[in-house]
């Protein structure tokens, strides 16, 4: 079941309570985004000047003074603990682009779990940005037009191989897993 943020095509930034690139959400909400918030990450869209349209997730790190700013009409409280506020933002978010920003880089363990999430619901259009980093699921075929140098790196999160074009390390006849060969 999805939430009510409508599909209008917009991109929709899914703010999480990890590092947060300023630029990064500007960019975004000038081009139109719609802001959920996973949880706390309420309170990190709220210091940067945006309410978001819903918060979601079990609410266990959101703060009193942001629930009094953004209001119960727009929190969806998800129960349970055998997902993450990321993955609960997943499951009810409708099929547009989203761009996560603060889950990469603060915990380990978070980093990883959102990671796996990806993996998981390969059905949405999802990019985590953090500081340095974009990080995406890729789909069975991608074609990337890179400047040459640029950094691009592969980690398998499943049994996967692959061809290439244009890299300086080819992946052709490669066999990648999280447990082997990386």
């Amino acid at each position: 079941m999805t939430v009510a943020v409508p599909d209008d095509g917009s991109i929709i930034v899914l703010l999480g309570g990890g590092e947060i690139v300023r630029s990064d959400l500007e960019e975004a909400m000038a081009m139109g985004a719609r802001c959920v918030a996973a949880d706390g990450g309420a309170d990190a869209a709220l210091a940067f000047g945006v309410e978001p349209e819903l918060v979601i997730g079990d609410l266990d790190s959101l703060t009193s003074s942001a629930r009094g700013r953004i209001g119960e009409a727009k929190l969806r409280g998800v129960a349970g603990q055998d997902s993450t506020d990321f993955e609960k933002c997943l499951e009810r978010l409708p099929d547009a682009e989203i761009w996560a920003l603060g889950f990469l880089g603060f915990r380990l363990d978070h980093t990883l779990a959102c990671l796996s999430a990806a993996v998981r619901h390969t059905d949405k259009r999802l990019i985590l940005l953090g500081t340095h980093d974009a990080v995406f699921a890729a789909p069975p075929e991608l074609r990337l037009d890179l400047p040459v140098g640029a950094r691009l790196s592969l980690f398998p999160l499943a049994n996967v191989t692959g061809r290439s074009r244009g890299l300086r390390w080819p992946i052709d006849g490669i066999e990648f897993a999280p447990d082997g060969r990386v």
